[in-house]
């Protein structure tokens, strides 16, 4: 029976379970959005949700929650048509009201297991991550974004150990952060990719905020009492597809990922 119990909590602890945001209304890639979710766009000859699903299958995800809101039922007839992909896969429906990223994955967490954490991966985003490592370097902390150096107007504010401190948005010189007095100057200023673990003791801290709230907003406000960390990748290589512009790039870009 020993051995049982040792097989089971090791299993427990190589679980690995994600999310995939999926309810985005897709403006920026209209008009193709006017008729399919963004979830459903192609790059490269395969839909952005078919390719993220299989990166987190590959990885080793057991359980992979979508959220759905925009052509909720495309979704759900794509997901039928293939089985599934294989993978035990849970729809959250936010075809009522769209919940944001904070609200998405507090409604959805009652599809986790509280003992392992869950890898956040926006739909949209292509990238050369190896996405088992990133879930195991996340176990440590209750959160862990990955970020990198990349030009851009938001940055999130990092100290020397690489916990959150903050963010800022260098054209309106706006900052937000539960440190009255941070020195955005001192501070290590990284991008968010839109990949980020977190922790089941987080999760359950999500219980005192509303139905409707924004992810980083919640890390923001608890980075003082949770170890929220950074996870800089030096040679992130990673194409957010949110306009229409980018859909060309898209396909090189992934072809030259298919190459490496």
């Amino acid at each position: 029976p020993m051995m049982t119990d040792t097989s089971s909590a090791l299993g427990n602890l190589k679980m690995m379970q994600a999310m995939i945001f999926a309810a985005g209304l897709g403006t920026r890639l209209k008009p193709i959005t006017d008729t399919i979710p963004k979830a459903l766009v192609e790059v490269g000859g395969e839909t952005l949700l078919h390719r993220v699903i299989m990166n987190l299958k590959n990885a080793g995800a057991s359980r992979i929650v979508i959220n759905v809101h925009h052509f909720a039922g495309q979704i759900l007839d794509y997901l039928r048509a293939n089985d599934n992909f294989g993978i035990d896969i849970k729809v959250s429906d936010e075809s009522d009201r769209l919940l944001d990223t904070g609200g998405g994955i507090k409604k959805a967490s009652r599809f986790f297991s509280g003992d392992s954490p869950v890898l956040i991966h926006n739909v949209d985003i292509i990238s050369n991550v190896n996405l088992r490592k990133f879930y195991d370097c996340g176990r440590t902390a209750d959160a862990t974004l990955l970020v990198s150096s990349r030009e851009t107007n938001r940055y999130l504010l990092f100290d020397d150990d690489m916990r959150l401190k903050g963010w800022t948005n260098l054209q309106t010189g706006e900052v937000k952060s539960p440190y009255k007095d941070i020195d955005v100057q001192t501070c290590r200023m990284l991008a968010f990719s839109g990949i980020h673990v977190i922790s089941p003791s987080l999760l359950r801290m999500m219980d005192a905020f509303p139905e409707k709230f924004g992810i980083m907003d919640f890390y923001l406000k608890e980075c003082a009492g949770a170890d929220i960390r950074g996870w800089c990748k030096s040679d992130l290589r990673l194409m957010d597809v949110v306009k229409l512009s980018v859909l060309h790039d898209a396909d090189a870009f992934v072809r030259n990922l298919n190459k490496e």
